[in-house]
């Protein structure tokens, strides 16, 4: 049999900010949680955000606090790899440490055999990560998105060995668990998400870079304009919505005055030598000493909890 006949366990490898929220996700969902990390500080801390994620469901009227109670209830935290044993899906959820994706990989062919599922949550194509194990079959990258608690995409994409009913039992798994996954035909480096994300950074960037306005601006003219859009429509539908003729035109004009660099502004790079990091750091190409970011926080998870809402809405009235 190529896939697991159910799912009532899963095991997530790595407690960082992606692998808690997949945690909850799955917890929530009903599903016994095996949170594996390299600490029993850092599982305690991760367990604590845990219990924050789901009282803020439970706040915001999307489950009752007895359903909150019972998902923490179903994360068991442990610290040994082969604690993974048992489990039908396992999903890796790692610092970006290829040597470490690929250890990790190594082992867990060995600790959960088929038909169990291995999961990457990284964004790494499944073929980089099969060359240690003995069953690239049922290898498959799933990447959530950040928060994957809050935003319902999971970008679903099989290697060249992995078996096409792996792609569906997937699917089906995320979607059980309230996820909208997406299935990716072919490889290709950062799926579709982050290059489109990218793609937009690289021109606001570029655009800061070359003094053209403020970062300030530049991001009041995303949030205002094109932001409210692609909440409701993609940038395909957009611009069939906007005319294809017309876009095709504006394209041929605009397309070779876009940034096309292979590698970001010096600009940025500076501001990270310069250890402007991270938030917490004051770091970014916003003054974060100047400017309290929580309100900013706040007001976005506030937004993906509306669409939480919306969709949940949504789904009710689709099923009666």
């Amino acid at each position: 049999m190529p896939v697991p006949r159910s799912l009532d366990t899963v095991a997530v490898i790595g407690n960082g900010i992606i692998g808690h929220g997949v945690a909850q996700v799955f917890a929530m969902a009903g599903k016994r949680v095996r949170m594996i990390g390299r600490s029993a500080e850092s599982l305690k801390r991760a367990k604590g955000r845990i219990a924050e994620g789901l009282a803020l469901f439970r706040d915001n009227g999307l489950i009752s606090q007895s359903e909150a109670d019972s998902a923490l209830v179903r994360v068991e935290t442990c610290t040994a790899l082969p604690d993974a044993s048992g489990a039908q899906l396992v999903v890796e959820a790692v610092p970006e440490d290829m040597e470490l994706k690929l250890e990790i990989f190594r082992q867990l062919d060995t600790i959960c055999p088929p038909p169990a599922v291995l999961a990457s949550s990284s964004g790494h194509p499944a073929s980089e990560l099969t060359s240690r194990v003995r069953h690239p079959e049922r290898v498959i990258a799933a990447h959530f998105w950040y928060p994957p608690q809050l935003l319902p995409l999971v970008e679903v994409c099989g290697g060249p060995a992995t078996l096409p009913e792996v792609v569906a039992w997937t699917c089906d798994a995320l979607r059980e668990a309230g996820k909208e996954p997406v299935v990716i035909d072919r490889e290709v480096p950062g799926f579709i998400g982050n290059r489109i994300q990218f793609a937009a950074l690289r021109e606001a960037w570029s655009l800061w870079a070359a003094g053209v306005a403020s970062a300030e601006a530049i991001d009041a003219v995303v949030r205002n304009s094109i932001g409210r859009r692609l909440g409701v429509t993609g940038p395909i539908e957009s611009a069939d919505l906007g005319g294809l003729e017309t876009m095709y035109n504006f394209a041929r004009f605009l397309q070779p005055h876009l940034d096309a660099a292979p590698e970001p502004p010096a600009v940025i790079g500076d501001l990270v030598r310069q250890g402007r990091k991270a938030i917490g750091q004051g770091g970014g190409v916003h003054d974060w000493k100047k400017r309290d970011p929580e309100p900013l926080l706040a007001a976005r998870r506030a937004e993906l909890i509306r669409w939480l809402k919306a969709d949940l809405s949504f789904k009710k009235k689709e099923h009666g």
